[in-house]
């Protein structure tokens, strides 16, 4: 069968890199695509925005299956142009893929079916959020309310801090559009936990547990990115709080939205706080985690086309999702200076080095080809450095030792990914 991939980050080369697994497929190709998943996929000069273009490149190549990677294109409705269109796709329609594309919604709706999540306010006017935040208790978590590339969260210590992201979300648009509406929630302290699951608008099936570091710097320091590395299975995700969230989240959430008339079918993200109290929702993605993708999908025994069709086909209880037992860490190789201003064009060197090395990726996010044919680094986060081990220790020591097999001018990592590893 022939599969087009949509985005061209570090998540898509992982699935692209479990697509090419499957013994069902011939052919892959990858709509924009990056330097790396060009190895394994015929990359096409088509934006993951431009919807008729991807819909008549799909009908013209008789693509079998599509598979929707990025957040924008399923809250834009990508997947509803192709199923009217009469082509198969994964991902969540456009009125399910709110679940991610409305902090207020998903709030909205943990409230209204009595699943864990922190206490809030949503407001549409600064002037509101303001006068409210002069009485909230501190530190407060200010949320642009649409999508923000990861990045439209504060976390705020002061009231003059808070007043200030008010500002920078609903004034100054930081985030653009997202901060036309905003959400101010309480802070929750304890360990985070990323939690992948497949859905196939009914049946939900959980993968294996993620850890994902935000901050910039090490000792989670600096401006919030869209991920600096990762590791898998979380420690701190326990039986006891795997049996809790199968109770009041998971499959709560699934029929939630399929009572509101939005039936849910692709992946859903869940970002969870093991607080005092017990788990608590901090936030859905509608699709696979980046960089949570890249130590989940390796480690992920099944063909990944059968259970996506099972997810699209509504048979999603007839599989049993199985994972290796074992660990994997990866460590984002970035540009230094991002999130905010970095420079681009380098070319990276020591790929070769992942050759035939069983247990280690190399996941391409932000490279192209230069006119020269050489791979050069192209965005804020370049690669993404994954590593197996037989427990996190192990590939943690794997993942640093591989980073090192890559250089390129002005690379940057943190130190401490999977540090939390050592204190479980």
């Amino acid at each position: 069968m022939k599969v087009l991939i949509v985005g061209g980050g570090g998540r898509e080369h992982a699935i692209a890199a479990s697509v090419a697994k499957s013994s069902r497929v011939d052919k892959i190709y990858c709509a924009p695509g990056n330097a790396g998943i060009g190895t394994i996929a015929e990359c096409v000069p088509i934006g993951a925005m431009e919807f008729d273009r991807l819909v008549s490149f799909a009908k013209e190549n008789e693509i079998d299956f599509t598979i929707i990677g990025m957040d924008d294109p399923l809250a834009g409705g990508i997947v509803d142009e192709f199923e009217a269109a009469g082509l198969k796709v994964f991902g969540p329609r456009k009125n399910a893929a709110i679940l991610e594309g409305s902090k207020a919604f998903s709030k909205d709706l943990m409230k209204k079916y009595d699943i864990p999540t922190a206490a809030y306010e949503t407001f549409d006017h600064p002037n509101d959020a303001l006068s409210y935040l002069e009485h909230a208790k501190l530190p407060i978590v200010l949320k642009a309310d649409g999508l923000a590339l990861g990045k439209g969260v504060l976390i705020c210590q002061t009231l003059e801090e808070a007043k200030a992201g008010v500002k920078e979300i609903m004034e100054d648009k930081k985030f653009g559009s997202a901060g036309n509406h905003m959400v101010v929630e309480e802070f929750m302290t304890g360990r985070e936990v990323s939690v992948l699951s497949f859905v196939d608008g009914k049946t939900i099936q959980i993968m294996s547990s993620a850890q994902d570091h935000k901050r910039a710097k090490d000792g989670d320091e600096g401006l919030n990115t869209g991920g600096m590395g990762t590791f898998s299975p979380s420690p701190f995700y326990t039986p006891e709080v795997d049996a809790f969230c199968r109770e009041h989240i998971y499959q709560k959430t699934v029929d939630a939205m399929a009572a509101e008339g939005r039936e849910y079918k692709g992946v859903i993200f869940f970002g969870l706080m093991l607080t005092e109290d017990g788990p608590k929702v901090l936030e859905y993605n509608a699709r696979f985690g980046d960089p949570e993708a890249q130590v989940v999908l390796p480690r992920m025994k099944n063909d990944i086309i059968d259970v996506m069709e099972a997810c699209a086909d509504g048979t999603l209880d007839q599989i049993e999702l199985e994972f290796e037992d074992n660990a994997a860490v990866c460590v984002v190789l970035a540009s230094a200076g991002y999130p905010v201003s970095y420079e681009k064009g380098f070319e990276i060197k020591g790929e070769e080095n992942f050759a035939d090395k069983d247990g280690y990726y190399c996941f391409h996010a932000g490279t192209k080809l230069n006119e020269n044919g050489k791979v050069v680094t192209n965005g804020g986060r370049v690669l993404g450095i994954t590593a197996k081990g037989a427990g996190l220790k192990e590939a943690r020591a794997n993942a640093y030792a591989a980073a090192e097999w890559i250089s390129f001018d002005n690379k940057y990592m943190r130190h401490d990914i999977g540090k939390a590893i050592d204190e479980a």
